[in-house]
């Protein structure tokens, strides 16, 4: 333990996941102190740049064009509008700028030709991009990368047993082609999970051994607690506990230990004592801002206090990662 594997055996992965919580921690806090600078947290930034009318049926998405929910649908936002909200994000802490679009796949017209613009603006004030715009070729893989692109999300989700019975308009193998897609084209790889969508401990291992047998590991693992919204088919989904959280946590920093594990959606339910857990067993980034997307988000002056009674600080961009 304590070495970068991608030969990792589900069974392995269970026996670290099923260990009991305080040895599981602890394990997770060596890992992470070999691996990591302890203390640093990097501060990263989603902005929904075209939200709504999406046309595929994730049921845990707000965005899905079919459910009725109170998201309010907009156009892919201006580049200026863009680039002030990096700006701002810059200034309150933030190292990486993430841009969401909710669509299916990329479509090689207008909308891309802009997205292309975002991110050469946003890379040249010295952040690092990110995008998730969905499924993609490795032609426009090339062209983001050529843009500036530091990275790319494309969640896994859930475990490929469990994935179609969350989502019926794509299948698990087009995540992971995404995913190697924006590989190929040497972008960092984003790509983690949601828990709380109604599957096992098993989904929850085999999400997190697909990830750690990847050829090389993505560059961060994002885990997400459910935010159940009014109108998707999960609007009734019990939320997850902080328990739920450092398990996830904790594994995949043994698993995966030179990748950045983000505490991501769910943080907004979270009191600063079991955010506070999160980052012993592990995690080491966040998203900061008053929105995730479309849900909920701790305020930037919350997170800013929050640093300063735990003695974090942000981590610098570009920092090289070990995967």
């Amino acid at each position: 333990m304590g070495e970068i594997r991608n030969d990792w055996t589900k069974e392995e992965v269970a026996a670290i996941f099923n260990l009991p919580i305080m040895e599981l921690m602890y394990r997770a806090s060596v890992v992470h102190r070999k691996f990591q600078a302890t203390g640093e947290v990097q501060v990263c930034t989603l902005l929904s740049v075209k939200t709504g009318g999406c046309p595929e049926d994730c049921a845990y998405c707000p965005q899905a064009s079919r459910y009725h929910t109170e998201v309010e649908r907009h156009n892919l936002l201006g580049y200026d509008e863009v680039l002030t909200k990096a700006l701002i994000a810059k200034e309150n802490g933030s190292t990486r700028f993430c841009m969401g679009a909710a669509w299916r796949n990329i479509k090689d017209n207008e909308d891309f030709d802009n997205v292309l613009e975002m991110v050469k603006g946003v890379s040249n004030i010295g952040l690092e991009v990110c995008c998730t715009l969905g499924m993609l070729t490795e032609d426009q893989a090339k062209k983001l990368k050529d843009a500036g692109l530091y990275a790319y999300n494309h969640n896994l989700d859930t475990g490929e047993e469990y994935y179609e019975e969350i989502i019926s308009t794509r299948n698990y193998g087009d995540r992971l082609k995404t995913i190697e897609n924006v590989s190929n084209a040497d972008i960092s790889v984003c790509s983690g999970g949601i828990i709380g969508l109604g599957e096992s401990q098993a989904d929850r291992v085999a999400m997190l051994h697909t990830l750690a047998t990847m050829k090389k590991h993505p560059e961060s693992v994002p885990v997400n607690a459910l935010v159940p919204v009014k109108g998707t088919p999960l609007e009734n989904n019990t939320r997850v506990s902080v328990w739920e959280m450092i398990r996830m946590i904790a594994t995949a920093r043994i698993i995966m230990p030179g990748a950045m594990v983000r505490l991501s959606a769910g943080r907004n339910e979270m009191s600063v004592e079991e955010q506070a857990l999160c980052f012993m067993a592990g995690a080491n980034s966040i998203f900061a801002g008053e929105k995730l997307l479309t849900t909920p988000n701790p305020d930037v002056n919350e997170d800013k206090a929050m640093f300063e009674l735990l003695g974090l600080k942000p981590r610098e961009a570009y920092k090289e990662v070990l995967v």
